[in-house]
């Protein structure tokens, strides 16, 4: 009986693999390949990737989306490697695709996500003289998001991000950051994407942060 079930459960996993549209395949090997990427070179690959899908399939935001958010990542390894002055070329690339997904998706909380990423990579390049600019930029974009879809734990992944890594002179604090950490996992936990393709990622950065001893 055991070996019947296991039968059927492969016959139905292989039939859903093959239902899947030319499209959807190749859009699933990329999203799967940002997630084993360790170097800038890394994601400027799969980036061009979802570029050359985009080019093929014009009407659909979420190859433009990955595009920029294979960009940002590369940013955030540029910006851990201290390589700040490289972050607004990134940046800019980033944004040439976002502004792409924005045309085809407007009022998207997952868009707003990536624009206040964009303009927290330029801030790093000058905190002190960005803040003011870039910074409530940066802000206002993810309002925007909670504004849209305010269960969306990405958005409290990024405000715990934020809060965790900016000094207490300046507002910050670990404890607090710790806690929003704590939500946004929470949050993983029940929040649905809206498809198979759809942004789903940093469940595994919040379950870092938990995992840390005080």
């Amino acid at each position: 009986m055991f070996k019947l079930f296991f039968t059927i459960i492969l016959a139905f996993l292989s039939y859903l693999v093959s239902a899947q549209t030319p499209y959807e395949k190749a859009m699933t090997d990329k999203i799967s390949k940002i997630e084993e990427c360790t170097t800038p070179e890394d994601f400027t690959a799969v980036s061009n990737d979802f570029a050359r899908i985009a080019d093929k399939e014009k009407t659909q935001w979420l190859p433009y989306y990955y595009a920029a958010f294979a960009q940002i990542q590369k940013g955030r390894i540029l910006m851990r490697d201290n390589k700040m002055a490289d972050l607004d070329a990134v940046a800019e690339e980033a944004q040439k695709f976002l502004e792409k997904a924005v045309e085809l998706n407007p009022e998207n909380a997952e868009n707003y996500i990536l624009s206040k990423m964009i303009h927290s990579l330029k801030m790093m390049v000058n905190p002190m003289e960005r803040y003011r600019s870039e910074g409530q930029l940066a802000a206002e974009a993810l309002a925007k998001a909670e504004k849209t879809d305010p269960e969306n734990p990405r958005i409290t992944l990024l405000k715990a991000e934020d809060t965790y890594f900016t000094p207490e002179q300046f507002g910050g604090s670990k404890e607090k950051g710790m806690e929003l950490f704590k939500k946004a996992l929470s949050q993983y936990g029940t929040y649905q994407a809206k498809s198979a393709l759809d942004p789903n990622w940093g469940k595994e950065e919040a379950e870092y942060f938990v995992s840390q001893k005080p």
